[in-house]
């Protein structure tokens, strides 16, 4: 044997570790190697090749091995794509493998679950949009008849409970009948919505009455993807927190139902001039429908459309049918119900611009609701106003003046302008007003504009405080109906302590020695200018006020004598403020216009009005005595028309610029008065010519105004006498002065103690007896409280037959037991009037 190393046999299934060609297989490229038995190949060797070929250590063999086993692998996954490759050809290559559509399915889960999750958490209920929150102040007649809403937006809400279940049905029949039974929102409805909308069916959302409720209130009406995302997020979060009836009641109050209608309310009067509470199911199915296309569903605009309406109707009402919310024998009766072409304005033209004014002034000066929460608006008020007196107010005026005018041939007649009011006086109430001819052409309101003189329908405060201060003349005569006075035109007043006052009467006449009574049956201002100073004319101010004037009347304070000619220039309303007090024996109780006011189906509460005694009843009942006598066989002839007992005054201001009648009737307190005034300066106007007339005196057109209107006005009720209690010796005639022309000079406040006190005060437990009586707990007229005033001469003034007994204390003064004053009103006009005092100190006529 040779000494040279001699190779080792190698062993069954040995293979070369020679690299194999590049181009072989994969599969040839195994890095598990078999024997010709099919064993794997043993992991051991023997030896491995060093870096010169020579056989290494086996570590470095077994690396080699791994080395080329990746190798291996690679290729053998690269020759296997390539296989599938091959076999995935032509159509088959756009078929998505199993893995591919899994995989997608995971992928859009997981986007969809987190939009969702990130969309109900970044998207907030936000608060309502200002149009939705908006709403109508509704204004309402005593009996619930609408007078005129204001605000932009035409919109009363109403809860639930004041919508029928008619009208609740078939909103529900029409838009969502699943509504109570169904999640916020519905994605099977939106998509078919949506693929109708795209294939030309009509354009539909697919909404739920929830997702339509957030589109009103919460958001905007524009059609966005952003705008439709945040509306399924937020009827989601809203169907949380709130009640299906919530979200039911706000989607009928919010939705819109053309002719300007906002909510069902407000529809319901738009198209049938009735509450919601009281649509039935024919004409609820008619509004119902009308929330699909509002514009083009109102039959009375497009009457081309009635077909398809009515089909939409049927849809409505059969719908109510399959729901069980209508009976179908009640279906079948029910015909198609035509809405009125027109429904009662509820503008701001003719009297209703006039009164919504008004009212909001009294609420706001009343404190009864401010400024800020009218003009928000939601609030129900219901007036005091009656329609038929309003609208007896309106056809009197149209009938005694308007109608009478030539605007057109006589400039004068466009100068002509009216105001009036209507009270009750045991009440209070505000039951008329006339303010002009239409609110849209004239919006001044006429009776409560304080820049037109009262004239002589301010002679009787001058009376009634006469006899209220128990006053006597200048010769110490007291003053009654049959007292005398010198009625000797442009005759100096005497005791007036500053400048010469020298009034002249109407036409200069001369009335000589003359009564009282007969004075004002004539209204002779020589008279009763020195029955002013005889008074004191801040008496005579104080009675005025005391009786309803405000005592912000411009022109009141110190007039002097001519304060008794009407120098001041009080408005319609105060002035029948004031006339309603001598109607009620001599209690007041303050004006009031509001019977209700609810915001929200919620009361406001309105402040409390006290009735007062103002002056004594034997003042305000003598009064009423003289003034019977100028309707009877006086000035105001013309206001027998009533038909009526009935007592007043005519007034006539300075260049007949306004003439005035102020009268009443047991029941009724009226004043009319028709003003000049330029339509383009707003400068009064002498109303000489109008109508044709050489004058207009308070005898004329507004006498016969106030006629035909309380004629109208208590038409039905029984007629009413007035019980009065007159001052002693009130129907005696007292002799004449010496000599009328002279007297000594005083300030008229020629007075003796009074022996009894005015007529029995009022407080806040006794209430009005029939005749003007206050009758508290114990049944008898309870005792006037905190009277004061100066001290008086005259008879008694009490009368046990009244107060239980007679009481003594001092007459004229400013009661205020138990009761609150009011000013009559405070809303004013800043037009120009004319010059205070200069037509009474300068000689000029009046009446």
């Amino acid at each position: 044997m040779s000494d040279e190393p001699q190779p080792k046999k190698p062993r069954p299934g040995w293979a070369s570790h020679e690299p194999q060609a590049a181009d072989t297989p994969d599969d040839a490229r195994d890095d598990t190697r078999t024997d010709a038995a099919g064993l794997p190949r043993s992991n051991e060797s023997d030896g491995e090749a060093d870096g010169h070929g020579e056989p290494g250590p086996a570590s470095a063999k077994t690396g080699a091995s791994a080395t080329a086993g990746a190798s291996a692998k690679k290729a053998a996954r690269e020759e296997r794509r390539a296989a599938l490759k091959a076999r995935r050809t032509g159509w088959r290559r756009l078929v998505p493998t199993w893995r591919m559509v899994l995989g997608a399915f995971l992928v859009t889960a997981l986007l969809v679950v987190g939009g969702f999750l990130l969309g109900y958490t970044l998207v907030q209920i936000p608060a309502a949009n200002a149009a939705a929150t908006q709403q109508a102040n509704v204004y309402l007649y005593a009996d619930g008849t609408v007078i005129a809403r204001d605000g932009e937006v035409n919109r009363e809400n109403v809860t639930l409970s004041q919508i029928s279940e008619d009208a609740q049905h078939a909103v529900l029949a029409a838009e969502d009948r699943d509504f109570y039974t169904e999640s916020a929102v519905d994605p099977l409805a939106m998509v078919r919505g949506a693929w109708n909308t795209l294939t030309g069916k009509g354009k539909q959302s697919g909404s739920t009455i929830t997702q339509q409720y957030v589109k009103n209130y919460y958001l905007r009406q524009e059609q966005t993807v952003t705008r439709k995302v945040k509306e399924f997020f937020i009827a989601i979060k809203l169907d949380r927190n709130q009640s299906k009836d919530e979200i039911l009641e706000g989607y009928l109050n919010t939705s819109f139902f053309g002719r300007g209608a906002y909510g069902i309310q407000a529809a319901a009067h738009a198209y049938y001039d009735m509450d919601a509470s009281e649509l039935d199911a024919g004409r609820a199915a008619y509004l119902a429908a009308l929330v699909n296309a509002p514009s083009q569903y109102d039959v009375v605009a497009h009457p081309g459309n009635r077909a398809f309406v009515e089909k939409r109707w049927n849809y409505v009402l059969d719908g109510m049918v399959d729901e069980g919310w209508l009976d179908p024998a009640e279906r079948a009766r029910l015909t198609f119900p035509v809405p009125k072409r027109t429904t009662l304005s509820t503008t701001m033209s003719g009297q209703r611009g006039y009164i919504v004014n008004i009212v909001k002034q009294h609420l706001v000066d009343s404190k009864i609701v401010d400024e800020a929460s009218l003009d928000a608006g939601g609030y129900r008020i219901t007036t005091t106003l009656q329609k038929s007196k309003q609208d007896a107010f309106v056809e009197s005026v149209d009938d005694n003046l308007m109608d009478r005018l030539d605007k057109k041939n006589r400039k004068v007649d466009t100068y002509v302008r009216a105001g009036g009011a209507s009270i009750e006086p045991k009440t209070g109430k505000v039951v008329a007003m006339y303010n002009g001819i239409d609110y849209v052409k004239q919006y001044t309101p006429n009776a409560t504009r304080r820049d037109f003189q009262v004239g002589s329908s301010f002679k009787p405060f001058v009376f009634t405080a006469a006899v209220e201060n128990g006053s006597r003349t200048q010769d110490g005569r007291r003053i009654t109906p049959g007292t005398h006075y010198d009625g000797t035109s442009e005759r100096p007043v005497q005791g007036w302590p500053g400048p010469r006052y020298a009034p002249e009467n109407e036409d200069h006449e001369d009335y000589g020695d003359i009564t009282v009574s007969e004075a004002t049956d004539k209204s002779v201002n020589a008279v009763y200018a020195q029955m002013a100073v005889d008074v004191g004319p801040d008496k005579v101010r104080k009675t005025a006020v005391d009786l309803g004037l405000s005592p912000d009347t411009p022109d009141l304070d110190g007039a002097g004598p001519s304060i008794a000619l009407g120098v001041a220039n009080a408005s319609v309303l105060d002035m029948t403020q004031a006339y309603a007090t001598l109607a009620n024996h001599g209690k007041h109780t303050p004006y009031t216009l509001v019977e209700k006011v609810t915001q929200n189906g919620r009361d406001i509460a309105l402040p409390e009005r006290h009735t007062r005694r103002a002056v004594s009843r034997e003042a305000a009942d003598t009064t009423t005595s003289v003034l019977k006598g100028v309707v009877e066989k006086g000035t105001a002839t013309a206001a027998q028309t009533s038909g009526r007992p009935a007592a007043g005054k005519t007034g006539t201001a300075e260049e007949d610029t306004a003439a005035w009648f102020a009268g009443y009737t047991p029941d009724l307190a009226t004043v009319v008065a028709v003003m000049g005034q330029d339509p383009v300066t707003a400068g009064h106007k002498s109303l000489y010519g109008a109508m044709g007339l050489p004058r207009v005196n308070g005898g004329g057109a507004p006498a016969e105004i106030w006629g035909q209107y309380t004629r109208d006005a208590l038409e039905g009720e029984p007629v009413s006498s007035f019980s009065l209690r007159l001052q002693p010796g009130a129907d005696e005639s007292q002799p004449p002065a010496p000599d009328s022309s002279g007297g000594p000079s005083s300030s008229g406040d020629v007075s003796a103690p009074a022996t009894d006190a005015p007529d029995d005060e009022d407080t806040d437990s006794g209430t009005p007896d029939d005749d003007g009586g206050s009758t508290g707990d114990d049944g008898s007229e309870s005792e006037g409280e905190n009277s004061t005033g100066g001290t008086t001469t005259g008879s008694p003034t009490g009368d046990t037959g009244d107060s239980g007994g007679t009481g003594t204390g001092t007459g004229g003064g400013d009661t205020t037991g138990g009761g609150t004053t009011d000013d009559g009103g405070s809303n004013r006009d800043e037009l120009p009037g004319p010059g205070g005092l200069s037509g009474a100190l300068d000689g000029r006529r009046w009446d």
